[in-house]
């Protein structure tokens, strides 16, 4: 299945820069508004110590990892929904992801200019949520316009829907984003595939400077950034980008060096991307070979027959059961065939609802 998150931000907040770091693919960084204009995509991969307990006990020939993409949207500026800057374009961008990681400057460094010309983390946010939410209204006001005109032809359902969002229209034009609102079940139905950009879940990368670290959580502006954040359900990640992607260059024993000479046990980056496939609301389940050990992922709430159609078509279609085995149980055990003999292998039919960490075999005939 295919999920991405979209990085956003003002310009050089340290979007580019924290791309480079989770991925392969290089996005230019540099010192100067809108370097980033077509949006550049990563994929990377979600780190998951399972995995690599799995790999120690099966000794595969190949392990596959589960994995998100990452979006490197241009920086948006005031104005954005009105086109300054090639808003239009980068809102557009904005539609097509499923999460929006916004990144927000909260270090000072006279060397890195600031397209406002100073640094507050609140008023970068507000100016990146208006133009989101700006650009909601417009989307919203050309629904309601069709759904009224459809309505005419004597439909009630379709002039339900243009109330519920007339309703949402009024909220928008207050500043609330639409995440913030408690929708009813109409208005949900109402909003589907309007790709509103303010409804989609917002992780805050919180980006400090070397002396942030190790503690960013007492860096004043995370503060009031996790406040706001607390106060519309959102949520936050402290990180360096500067340092992201110095350790990123680093062979894995000069990282963990490197981190302990930071006084950090773990680096930045890994947090982040956990929490960003955890706002997705996806889970992951493992198959386990001497072929193959991979993470397959999946949205929470998934039965076994779906779970197994993200493997092949075919092992949805022609779905037996679900041969499981609990994560937990498989790592103490250390194989299959030992689980098995243990009674911990449990045999799931079509109605099982897939837990995070299942270790599955499936069976199916076609």
């Amino acid at each position: 299945m295919s999920v991405s998150c979209g990085i956003v931000g003002l310009p050089n907040v340290g979007k580019s820069t924290l791309f480079n770091a989770l991925s392969s693919a290089k996005a230019e960084a540099a010192n100067f508004p809108f370097c980033t204009i077509d949006p550049n995509v990563g994929l990377v991969n979600v780190p998951d110590p399972r995995l690599d307990t799995l790999t120690r006990l099966v000794k595969p020939a190949s392990v596959i990892p589960a994995s998100v993409e990452f979006v490197d949207i241009a920086g948006l500026v005031k104005g954005a929904s009105e086109g300054k800057g090639k808003g239009n374009a980068f809102l557009s961008n904005i539609r097509e992801v499923d999460l929006i990681l916004h990144v927000v400057r909260c270090f000072d460094d006279p060397d890195v200019i600031h397209v406002e010309g100073s640094v507050d983390p609140l008023r970068d946010i507000d100016i990146i949520e208006q133009e989101l939410i700006l650009k909601d209204i417009d989307i919203l006001d050309k629904r309601v316009s069709n759904l009224k005109k459809q309505a005419k032809s004597g439909d009630k359902s379709l002039a339900q829907q243009a109330e519920a969002l007339e309703a949402l229209l009024d909220k928008l034009g207050e500043g609330i984003a639409l995440r913030a609102i408690e929708c009813s079940d109409l208005q949900l139905e109402a909003l589907k595939d309007t790709h509103c950009l303010s409804h989609k879940p917002v992780l805050y990368a919180c980006n400090v400077d070397e002396d942030g670290l190790p503690n960013g959580e007492q860096v004043d502006a995370v503060q009031a950034v996790r406040a706001k954040a607390e106060a519309q359900g959102d949520q936050v990640v402290v990180f360096c980008a500067k340092i992201e992607s110095e350790i990123a260059e680093l062979e894995p024993d000069e990282k963990q060096m490197f981190l302990e000479d930071l006084g950090l046990t773990d680096a930045g980056l890994p947090k982040l991307i956990r929490e960003a496939y955890r706002l997705l609301g996806l889970i992951t389940y493992f198959t386990a070979g001497e072929k193959e050990v991979r993470a397959w992922q999946i949205r929470q709430g998934t039965k076994a027959p779906q779970a197994a159609g993200v493997i092949h078509t075919d092992f949805e279609k022609g779905f037996i059961r679900a041969e499981t085995i609990a994560f937990d149980d498989y790592e103490t055990l250390g194989s299959e065939k030992a689980a098995r003999e243990a009674g911990k292998m449990r045999q799931e039919g079509k109605e099982y609802v897939v837990k995070d960490g299942d270790v599955l075999l499936f069976r199916f005939n076609v």
